[in-house]
């Protein structure tokens, strides 16, 4: 999305951003030989809720992780994230063909806890958060329904079971909250594909091996913001919208060798200013290019991800800090997992893409 937010702000957060991306490329998508597709959007979202409840060092380590000197800072970036998805909802009346972007956020709350005033102002007026209390103890099974229905309903049915048979083993009397966000897209291209010219190609995966996908094109010689940078090139595809100020757009970054992405990220993460700087793309005929047409799912577990970039005291039940959600506080609460479930496909219309996280925070006694 192109809109602009302080060059600082939006460097740590590219960092933060590329250093997810890159752990989980390597940890899910190249061990397992899978595609791999998330959020940091998500992730940053969930973590800046957390940082609200938080304080000592734990706290401190959040604001290193999402690049913020103070909540202040913390929950002005969120609220702008949040005001940005707000105007594509349905509700307020998306057009037919405009982009359509939405996001929520939501709680569960142990029904003998209550959240702290402080906490429960910032959670429902800031991250605009529906908060609702349940009996983790005696309907952990009522409850894991519940979030999977929320989560369902927030995708547009597409992202069904965020909450597993894993997640429903870590759910008993010690669960003092589940707190969980949803982000949907759905864009139709400013230009078409055809769908008679989509062919069958050969894609190169990262452990050498090729496999037959469809590919998209479209007309030759036709104009597109491209440009060849050194081992690389970039290709941006704009998505339709009525809106000058609200422009959605998805880059296609290329490394010229076929297993040169690790790299490619790598570089990236090694120098964010350089990722964070606009593009110098040419709005060019192109005569020859092709698309992947995909679509998939990817889901994982990241707390021990969060805990390879540096972030492990919210994660640790005898060191975490998090004193400022519930009272009364009579243990020790931690986030004891993380789960992140997203779904995108793109094809010869555009690209749908759909979100959701969760993660639980236990009271040890």
């Amino acid at each position: 999305m192109e809109v602009p937010i302080e060059a600082e702000t939006s460097s740590f957060n590219t960092y933060f951003c590329l250093l997810l991306a890159n752990n989980i490329l390597q940890e899910k998508g190249v061990e397992n030989g899978s595609n791999t597709v998330i959020s940091p959007f998500s992730f940053h979202l969930l973590l800046s809720l957390i940082a609200v409840g938080s304080k000592g060092r734990t706290l401190e380590q959040l604001f290193h992780c999402l690049g913020s000197k103070s909540l202040e800072d913390i929950n002005s970036l969120a609220s702008q994230m949040i005001d940005l998805a707000s105007p594509f909802n349905e509700s307020n009346g998306v057009s037919i063909g405009e982009p359509d972007l939405s996001f929520v956020n939501a709680a569960w709350v142990a029904q003998h806890l209550k959240l702290k005033p402080s906490f429960q102002e910032i959670v429902e007026g800031v991250y605009h958060a529906i908060a609702k209390e349940v009996d983790f103890a005696n309907k952990a099974e009522k409850v894991v329904a519940e979030v999977n229905a929320w989560a369902e309903t927030a995708t547009r049915g597409l992202i069904r079971n965020l909450l597993t048979a894993e997640a429903l083993k870590v759910i008993n009397e010690d669960t003092a909250l589940i707190l969980a966000n949803a982000l949907y897209f759905k864009g139709t291209w400013a230009q078409l594909f055809d769908t008679s010219k989509t062919k069958q190609r050969v894609f190169h995966l990262l452990d050498g091996e090729k496999v037959h996908v469809p590919f998209m094109t479209s007309n030759r010689f036709e104009r597109y913001l491209y440009n060849k940078f050194e081992d690389f090139k970039i290709l941006k595809l704009p998505y339709k919208t009525s809106q000058p100020t609200r422009k959605f757009a998805m880059h296609f970054f290329l490394p010229d060798a076929k297993d040169g992405l690790k790299n490619l990220l790598q570089m990236f993460k090694s120098n964010p200013e350089y990722f964070n700087k606009r593009f110098d793309l040419v709005n060019e005929k192109i005569s020859d290019f092709w698309v992947p047409r995909f679509k998939f799912e990817f889901e994982f577990e990241a707390s021990e991800a969060m805990i390879k970039m540096g972030l492990d005291l919210p994660f640790n039940r005898r060191k975490a800090e998090i004193t400022e959600m519930v009272d009364p506080v009579t243990g020790r609460l931690f986030v004891r997992k993380m789960f992140h479930k997203c779904f995108i496909e793109v094809n010869e219309e555009g690209t749908n893409k759909i979100v959701t996280s969760s993660n639980f925070k236990d009271l040890i006694l």
